[in-house]
């Protein structure tokens, strides 16, 4: 089947090289029994791959069902997913076949797998390994023909590297890797998805569908979409359902776009307007400029120091500030700034002594975006007692990228 007519089958819009290059390996891939992980974050139709993996399969005929693992309880998905004994524990008044009996030569799709306990992750290996498993309350080993694929959007080989995930399993299941590009990647379809859930929910209300004008088009295509396409038809149906008028302008698209993934964006110094999403992709280039930019004003109040320390007549001319609370940074006062040399820009520790300066030692400055993301987070939230709402806003990020930023740098509540 070629990628047209998959994409006519399953109701996939958009042409974008990384959404044509997922459903080709897809395809190629569905005729074998090869165990599968679609990666792709919340929302970007992961599911669906699934699915074109078990009907294009020799499988198609036999069973295909879906197990979100993150909303099964840890106590009781050994059972969904196994089956149990009469009396294995308490409440378990009947055998009961698992899914992996129910669905014997078809497909199992375990979505959110990197929610699934340690323990039930060593049964799902030797199930892959070996088509072997063992009801809950069982000794008696039974057999299972079952294909699995798996969906996430976490970082697998993160998972491994701080042990919540078994590195055995994830090269298991990471036999045929598919990632699935997020909505903001593939901004020329934006636009083709909203028309095709526009008109559709017009023919559900019985109305006449919503237009975008060209401004509102622009706006649409550089909003973030962190929900990514489950959003996109969420917002469509809004407007579709909300809005008075069916010709949108960028005015009344941003009345339905959430506020807190739209306009809070840092404010460069001097007036400036806020940064757009299109100088910006993400929040990380828009802290890497900021971190540049408050470097530079700190060279220049280091080097001001500098000049005063060789230079005390120079002092008279400085505007004095008061600082009775303590508030200046300590790295900021004149008795022992750290400075940078007019000649490399070099940083250098100055020992003072009575006006003269004995000597300079180069120190290593670190310029690992990462760091400073981590520092600039750490000082938001000790700023803010912990409370990451507030820490977000003055970060100019989403309490959902906070919440991810805390979990990637390891980072303890404060």
């Amino acid at each position: 089947m070629d990628l047209q007519s998959i994409k006519n089958r399953f109701g996939i819009i958009g042409n974008s090289p990384a959404l044509n290059h997922a459903l080709n390996v897809a395809a190629q891939v569905a005729n074998t029994d090869l165990s599968v992980l679609i990666n792709g974050e919340s929302g970007v139709g992961k599911e669906v791959f699934s699915q074109i993996i078990h009907a294009l399969s020799s499988r198609k005929h036999n069973h295909f069902i879906a197990v979100n693992c993150g909303a099964i309880p840890e106590g009781t998905i050994d059972s969904e997913l196994f089956g149990h004994e009469k009396g294995s524990f308490t409440g378990a008044v009947d055998s009961r076949k698992g899914y992996f009996e129910t669905v014997n030569g078809g497909t199992i799709f375990l979505d959110e797998i990197g929610e699934m306990p340690l323990g039930t992750q060593a049964r799902l290996l030797r199930v892959l390994e070996t088509g072997e498993y063992i009801r809950v309350g069982s000794s008696k080993v039974q057999k299972t023909d079952v294909r699995v694929i798996a969906a996430t959007n976490k970082e697998l080989l993160e998972y491994t590297h701080s042990g919540r995930f078994r590195e055995d399993l994830y090269y298991r299941l990471n036999t045929v890797p598919i990632r699935v590009p997020a909505l903001r990647d593939r901004k020329d379809d934006i636009p083709l998805l909203f028309l095709k859930f526009a008109t559709d929910f017009a023919d559900r209300y019985k109305s006449q569908p919503v237009q975008l004008d060209e401004e509102a088009r622009t706006t649409l295509m550089n909003y973030p979409w962190p929900g990514n396409v489950r959003e996109l038809k969420n917002i469509a149906e809004q407007i579709s359902v909300l809005s008075k008028e069916k010709t949108i302008t960028a005015g009344e698209l941003q009345r339905f776009l959430p506020e807190n993934n739209f306009n809070r964006l840092p404010v460069l110094a001097g007036g400036a307007s806020p940064l757009s999403q299109q100088e910006f992709a993400n929040e990380r280039e828009i802290l890497y400029k900021l971190f540049f930019d408050m470097k530079k004003d700190v060279n220049e109040l280091k080097k001001m120091f500098f000049d005063i320390l060789q230079n005390p007549g120079m002092a008279q001319h400085i505007p004095v500030y008061n600082d009775p609370d303590n508030r200046m940074p300590a790295d900021l006062k004149p008795a022992m700034p750290p400075v940078y040399s007019n000649a490399n820009q070099q940083p250098v520790i100055l020992n003072h002594n009575g006006g003269d300066i004995q000597h300079t030692e180069a120190v290593e400055e670190s310029l690992s975006i990462m760091d400073k993301e981590k520092e600039l987070i750490i000082k938001a939230l000790k700023k803010h007692r912990g409370k990451r709402k507030d820490a977000s806003a003055d970060l100019g990020i989403s309490e959902r990228t906070l919440y991810r930023k805390l979990k990637e740098y390891d980072i303890e509540d404060l």
